[in-house]
């Protein structure tokens, strides 16, 4: 089943063209029965959900994503920017009771889709907006203990923030021990000058850890000037975070240089108010929709 933000007398046919074509303008959701995928097109899956464990992070770089908990166990505040289909959130939301979360989104098509992902309704601790990233921590006079990007559109980086300035206002708003977790995705090109831009700005407070499989990496970068981690104490954290919340830090070594070079990458550094309505239509018969290829 293909999920669309379209009216019900929409032609069908043509739709089905431009989806398969890659013109298709609006994020759409693949529903298998197993899982449930937002796409903004068929090259890549931006979010996945498992029906029967909505909260579960199923793709391999929402994991990653979390290994900020290594170093900032208990963040009183965490400031994402992008919801996609809301893994992190959800996750965060139910593992981190404690924990204040604001969530910044751009596209309020992607927002129409919030209950197919079983997103939380907004409540004190809990908040999803509708707004620009960059321009909503240019102007942000709060401070987060953590700060995690994953911001794309069709084309890959959303284009607001790909410059300095992003980057430069999310360090002003970082806590005293605060982190920026970010998702490095795309074409490489884009991810060595955004890694380059955080690496600019933070120096060698700055790490990236390699995603399994799709040459992607996802990037730390850290507020205290002197940060140096405890590679012992990060192993614990790694040990206790796949006992506690199921979170499988694999292939963590046992020994500090081991835990290092698993963790760093030293050769890449050198709008609208109301929410549009959805419909849904039956896939098409050659559309791939088994398990394996939603995550």
């Amino acid at each position: 089943m293909v999920k669309v933000l379209e009216p019900p007398e929409a032609d069908q046919p043509t739709l089905v063209n431009r989806l398969l074509g890659g013109r298709y303008e609006k994020p759409y959701v693949v529903d298998d029965g197993y899982s449930r995928s937002l796409y903004f097109s068929f090259a890549f899956v931006q979010s996945a959900m498992r029906v029967s464990k909505p909260n579960s992070l199923e793709l391999a770089y929402t994991r990653k994503m979390m290994s900020f908990l290594l170093f900032q166990p208990h963040p009183k505040s965490i400031l994402m920017l992008g919801l996609g289909g809301g893994s992190l959130a959800k996750f965060c939301y139910q593992h981190l009771p404690e924990t204040k979360i604001t969530v910044i989104e751009i596209n309020p098509h992607v927002l129409a889709f919030r209950n197919e992902f079983k997103i939380p309704e907004n409540s004190e601790r809990f908040q999803v907006m509708l707004g620009d990233a960059a321009e909503y921590v240019a102007s942000c006079h709060s401070n987060y203990d953590v700060i995690a990007t994953d911001a794309f559109d069709k084309h890959g980086f959303s284009s607001s923030v790909c410059n300095r300035e992003f980057y430069e206002n999310l360090h002003r708003l970082l806590a005293d021990n605060g982190l920026i977790v970010s998702n490095m995705a795309g074409r490489r090109e884009e991810r060595m000058a955004h890694l380059k831009m955080l690496s600019d700005i933070f120096g060698e407070r700055t790490l990236a850890i390699p995603v399994a499989c799709d040459g992607n990496h996802v990037a730390l970068a850290f507020s205290e000037a002197d940060f140096e981690p405890c590679w012992q104490t990060v192993h614990g954290r790694a040990k206790l975070l796949g006992k506690s919340i199921g979170l499988d830090f694999e292939n963590l070594p046992g020994n500090s240089s081991g835990a290092k070079s698993w963790i760093t990458s030293n050769d890449h550094f050198c709008r609208p108010s109301g929410y549009p309505v959805m419909h849904e239509y039956a896939c098409p018969d050659d559309l791939e929709t088994s398990p394996e290829s939603m995550v």
